[in-house]
């Protein structure tokens, strides 16, 4: 009796070629994974930066439009300065005026306090860092005194910009003391009183981190990203009301009361 012998399968495995494709394939994946890995990081370094400007900005704009809708007079022989100024290659306008948006911190304060806007460089990393100067005591000399914080660095300008209800002014108020206080509302608005706006631009480093060290390279090399918000200053027609409201008092009390019964109403 014969007896056949059982096939036996051969043992299973990869041929050359199929090894070499796959392989490949498999780098192409693995290069692919890396090529997008790189492009997510190289986005995260770009992003960040971004973000972190976009925050600053926001901050910035809303203490100083905060502090702008409460402005007041500086002080009986100033009412409110704005002067163009510039450091160097960088426009730093600088701002003066009185607040009451402030809380007191002691019981010899009140609400009211003297504040400056302005841009200053910082020596130790070179870039311009924007400042403000609060002094709640009421000083001899209203643009000196208080302490100053903090409010946003790495900017590249500061710019500000007053609007009286008809035109808008690069500075405001008798800045170099030589306005004629009796013909400057006529004459030239922007000398006295407080504007109807105040309009803030800032122009931050769109890449801080990138930036030469200690601020060698011109800021006009640099790409700005720019920021900008209008104050309305919600004091403004309540001082100019008071200020015309003390002028005509001033001036029936110097010609005496209008005598209706004569002619053009004048005193009798």
């Amino acid at each position: 009796m014969t007896t056949g012998r059982r096939h036996q399968p051969e043992a299973g495995g990869f041929t050359l070629i199929e090894l070499v494709i796959g392989m490949a394939l498999g780098a192409m994946v693995l290069a692919s994974a890396y090529l997008c890995l790189n492009a997510g990081f190289a986005g995260q370094k770009m992003i960040e930066p971004r973000v972190e400007i976009f925050q600053n900005a926001r901050v910035a704009m809303s203490i100083m439009t905060a502090d702008l809708r409460a402005a007041c007079p500086l002080s009986k022989e100033q009412d409110f300065l704005g002067m163009p100024r510039s450091l160097g290659d960088v426009e730093a306008d600088n701002l003066d005026f009185g607040t009451h948006n402030y809380s007191p911190r002691r019981a010899d304060e009140g609400d009211f306090c003297q504040e400056s806007l302005f841009l200053d460089r910082d020596m130790k990393s070179g870039q311009f860092v924007l400042y403000r100067r609060r002094n709640p005591r009421l000083a001899v000399d209203e643009l000196s005194g208080g302490s100053r914080e903090e409010i946003a660095r790495g900017l590249l300008g500061l710019k500000f910009e007053f609007y009286d209800g008809l035109d808008w002014y690069t500075s405001w108020g008798d800045t170099d003391g030589k306005g004629k206080r009796k013909t400057s509302e006529r004459v030239q608005p922007n000398l006295t009183g407080l504007p109807d706006a105040v309009r803030i631009t800032l122009l931050f480093d769109s890449n801080p981190r990138a930036s030469a060290p200690n601020g060698t390279e011109p800021a006009a090399n640099r790409s700005a990203l720019v920021f900008q918000t209008v104050a309305r200053l919600e004091l403004a027609s309540a001082s100019r009301e008071s200020s015309s409201g003390g002028q005509s008092a001033a001036g029936n009390s110097t010609g005496g009361a209008p005598n209706p019964g004569s002619p053009n109403g004048a005193p009798n």
